[in-house]
């Protein structure tokens, strides 16, 4: 099949990322004491990396389910603003619109704007494809971190530090890739304010809310350093 090939083309480097964030998503859940079906069936239904990481200390500590749906919201409302581009192209469609609504991550977004279709390929059944080979990769890889995490027998200690070691790399890409500092000082800046003014405990949903407002009121400011708005 021409689009799937196609696909598993342009989603290779995708599998090796998912494949070890994964694998280190399902040893976290396997340590905390969750099955392997759970693990499963958590990156089937949910699939939102990052926030998958960040779900399974707060589960372990006890957090409310308001705080767990907040913080979902809030790392992923990025999803919102450049999902919009491709509403009209998922309703095309059809029954696969919900489907690539679910599975439009950072890397799969990335992926369908810039890949060039081939003439004799179907674009929306290679856009499926690549989406759905990016949710099972993901899958795969939590279900063998489980199984390891259930299986295998080996000191775990400081797996968790995977989560920090995650965000610490998208930190130093967004501050090498992008001209505006803007977003990064933002959020330094929330950080430490609500982290000394709230304690460990309080600090991060305040931290969230108060940078996607200030974010809001510095689009203009950003877009024109980064010179995709002018005056």
């Amino acid at each position: 099949m021409k689009e799937f090939r196609f696909a598993v083309k342009n989603t290779i480097p995708i599998f090796f990322t998912y494949l070890f964030i994964g694998i280190a998503f399902g040893i976290l859940m396997s340590d905390a004491g969750y099955s392997i079906l759970l693990t499963t069936a958590s990156s089937l239904f949910i699939f939102a990396g990052s926030m998958q990481l960040v779900m399974v200390p707060m589960m372990t500590s006890g957090a409310p389910l308001p705080s767990l749906a907040l913080m979902a919201f809030f790392i992923n409302a990025r999803h919102i603003f450049y999902g919009i581009g491709f509403i009209e192209k998922f309703r095309q469609m059809g029954w696969r619109y919900p489907y690539m609504i679910l599975t439009l991550t950072d890397e799969t977004y990335s992926v369908l704007c810039s890949v060039q279709y081939e003439e004799d390929i179907d674009e929306d059944q290679a856009a499926f494809l690549i989406a759905m080979l990016n949710h099972l990769y993901w899958i795969f890889g939590s279900f063998i971190g489980a199984c390891a995490g259930q299986f295998l027998q080996f000191d775990m200690r400081g797996i968790e530090f995977s989560a920090t070691a995650f965000f610490l790399v998208v930190v130093v890409n967004q501050w090498q890739q992008y001209r505006s500092k803007l977003p990064f000082l933002t959020a330094t800046v929330c950080a430490l304010g609500f982290y000394l003014l709230l304690g460990k405990e309080y600090f991060l949903i305040p931290t969230l809310i108060t940078c996607l407002v200030a974010l809001i009121l510095l689009c203009k400011p950003i877009e024109k350093k980064e010179g995709i708005w002018d005056e």
